[in-house]
């Protein structure tokens, strides 16, 4: 086996490939850029090497420094990990010629697989079902009107180099058609410095699926069943699973088999993932095979119990597929969630800082019959850097049923509390309690659906409300006795005014509340004019902490807390709100106060994220029309286009080209 190999990635993947290496006794090398000179991975490998400047492109996409540091290191095999050079032919060849072992499949392989219109081709000649479309390239929007009229709207178009939710767009007439081909080909040149586009067929409320494969350098194949990737936000995946509610046995073995047959017909030696659109009758068809481990490997491995990083490693070194096809068995069900520095209240941009609180989820077995695993690159106090994807964490529940994984899922993103940067837990916790995602009656057009208007948070529910008056009335309480000040007082006032999704500014909704301790000294809470009470147990809170844990009416929670001027802001899942406890005098009083008027901006232009001007092309004085484009802001490998609102004339300009600015600072100010 491999003494040392080397991994050129970074963050959660490397932190990944670093303990399945550690198990197996092999030493490992991390090479990082400055940005990641503090990283986890560069802390945990058994040796580092600096290999460029923060910008991928000076450091992780450069082959010859990855080739410098395997000769320096004596590494004997590289991991590419995914995204970054993991697909590259060119390099995985370079490898090879050099004597170095390339951790994933046969550049031909990757070759063949990488080109969207050939690796079709190569599908249908292998007998995998595929997408009716024109598989040749098209030189000309009046040719893709003509070929799309054939085909039928509505039509994909796609850049044969794409990836990752880029140089897709939907044609469903012949206008549609005629600036959506020109659309492609510009982004496809300006992403992959490849322009060729090709259509295919546009699968109505379609679902995506894929079958993960495993092969060795000996001719052998198997796959190890699916994972379904539906939930996606801008072509982006953000909620898998496996298996997929979708799929009975006989369509799991029929994708499957096709998967095989794809991997065999190019000699596959790896894991790799063959991606299929499923309609909500079974039917499938291929869309492409990713070359590579994916993101979302950890349900697999769950639900298998096989380690796919040492299955590519053992492949690389030469040894035979340790179990057959007929070995492997589905067990439950797991479920992951990726967890962003993104703002969901901001239309998910973006966000960048530093970690100032990160507690993750214990990982391991929990007493309610979920087991968490929490894939993670980062500790808390690092820097979400601008220069890479914003991922923190994907977490994974694992449960012996969906029921009980989805159970497991909203839990475990209860017990991960994140400060410093935005972030999306609330939008996943809100997908795990909707009734639509638990039917398992999903598609990929399905956070378009739900979310239309965007994701704001969600009012509270029966049970989250119960759970935002006990927990302010506990912390009261607490936070009296710890101050040397205790109430006498047992009835008090309750306001609860939800944050978001339609919360209003005022006070709130009062709630009468008697408190009173039972025999086992569990706070008791009479909730007055409703002939009900609620029981609070097991708490686990003390002035300071960010995450309160208690047992209510024997279910346990954790809600997320802070202490503001006259109350709480307390947080269930998706719901938010500030939380008063007051005299029933204080009460009345609060039910008078004028609501808060928002500050008037609409002659503002202010930054939606953290991040780098890239240009701001007006100047003060100059007159702007509806539409004009007057910043362009780039963070996390995005480039965010602010366009004027209104007519109107420059009276400040804020910020220039190269400065780094805050979420909220002004860019542009008008007249």
């Amino acid at each position: 086996m491999f003494s040392k190999i080397l991994i050129a990635n970074r963050g959660e993947i490397a932190v990944r490939i670093i303990k399945t290496c550690r198990r197996m006794g092999i030493a490992t090398v991390q090479v990082y850029s400055e940005a990641d000179a503090g990283s986890l991975a560069v802390e945990m490998a058994d040796e580092a090497v600096l290999i460029g400047p923060a910008p991928a492109a000076q450091s992780y996409l450069l082959a010859d420094r990855i080739v410098e540091a395997v000769r320096r290191t004596g590494a004997q095999a590289v991991h590419p990990g995914f995204g970054f050079l993991s697909e590259n032919a060119g390099f995985a060849r370079r490898l090879r010629d050099e004597g170095i072992a390339f951790i994933g499949p046969n550049p031909e392989a990757i070759e063949a697989m990488g080109d969207k219109i050939s690796s079709k081709k190569l599908a249908a000649a292998a007998g995998v079902s595929t997408v009716p479309g024109h598989m040749g390239l098209i030189e000309s929007t009046e040719e893709a009107i003509t070929i799309a009229n054939q085909i039928g709207y509505p039509v994909m178009i796609k850049a044969s180099a794409g990836g990752g939710g880029k140089g897709i767009r939907v044609a469903r007439s012949d206008a549609d058609m005629a600036e959506g081909f020109a659309a492609v080909k510009a982004e496809a040149l300006g992403a992959f410095g490849d322009d060729r586009v090709f259509l295919e067929k546009f699968i109505i409320d379609p679902r995506h699926i894929e079958i993960q494969v495993m092969g060795d350098k000996h001719g052998n194949v198997v796959h190890l069943f699916e994972r379904e990737c539906s939930i996606q936000r801008r072509n982006q995946k953000v909620i898998e699973e496996a298996p997929s509610p979708l799929l009975d046995p006989e369509t799991r073995a029929a994708m499957g088999a096709q998967a095989v047959a794809l991997a065999k017909a190019v000699n596959y030696d790896s894991a790799g993932t063959v991606e299929f659109v499923a309609g909500q009758d079974k039917s499938f068809f291929f869309l492409e095979m990713n070359t590579r481990l994916q993101v979302e490997h950890p349900v697999t491995e769950m639900i298998t119990d096989v380690d796919l990083v040492e299955q590519m490693i053992r492949s690389a070194w030469g040894e035979k597929l340790a179990f057959a096809q007929t070995d492997l068995a589905i067990k439950g069900w797991a479920i992951e969630s990726r967890i962003y520095a993104e703002d969901p209240y901001r239309g998910f941009l973006p966000s960048i800082g530093r970690l100032i609180r990160y507690e993750q989820p214990r990982e391991g077995p929990h007493a309610d019959g979920y087991t968490v695993r929490n894939d993670s690159g980062v500790r808390e106090g690092d820097e979400i850097s601008m220069f890479y994807d914003p991922m923190i964490a994907k977490l994974c529940a694992w449960g012996e049923t969906r029921d009980a994984a989805v159970d497991g899922m909203a839990r475990a993103l209860e017990d991960t509390h994140i400060q410093g940067v935005g972030h999306n837990i609330p939008f996943l916790a809100a997908v795990m309690d909707q009734p639509r995602f638990r039917s398992g009656n999903i598609s990929t057009s399905y956070i378009k659906d739900e979310f239309p208007e965007g994701f704001h948070g969600l009012l509270p529910d029966r049970r989250q409300t119960d759970i935002l008056i006990a927990t302010a009335a506990a912390m009261n309480e607490i936070a009296s006795e710890q101050s040397g000040d205790p109430s006498e007082r047992t009835d008090w006032i309750v306001l609860v005014a939800p944050l978001g999704s339609g919360g209003g500014t005022g006070p709130g909704d009062a709630h009468g509340v008697s408190l009173g301790y039972d025999d086992d000294e569990a706070l008791t809470l009479e909730l007055v004019g409703e002939d009900r009470a609620l029981l609070l147990s097991d708490i686990d809170w003390r002035p300071g902490l960010a995450q309160f844990r208690a047992t209510l009416d024997g279910a346990p929670y954790t809600a997320e807390v802070s202490r503001v001027a006259d109350g709480f802001v307390i947080r269930t899942r998706a719901a938010r709100a500030r939380v008063r406890v007051l005299t029933p005098a204080v009460a009345a009083l609060y039910a008078r106060l004028p609501e808060k008027v928002a500050a008037d901006t609409s002659k503002l232009i202010q930054s939606p994220m953290p991040g780098l001007v890239v240009a701001i092309p007006v100047i003060v004085g100059q007159e702007v029309k509806t539409g004009e484009t007057v910043a362009i802001i780039e963070a996390m490998k995005m480039q965010n286009i602010l366009k004027a609102e209104r007519d109107g004339v420059v009276k400040a300009v804020g910020a220039a080209a190269g400065d780094p600015v805050a979420a909220d600072d002004v860019l542009v100010e008008f007249e």
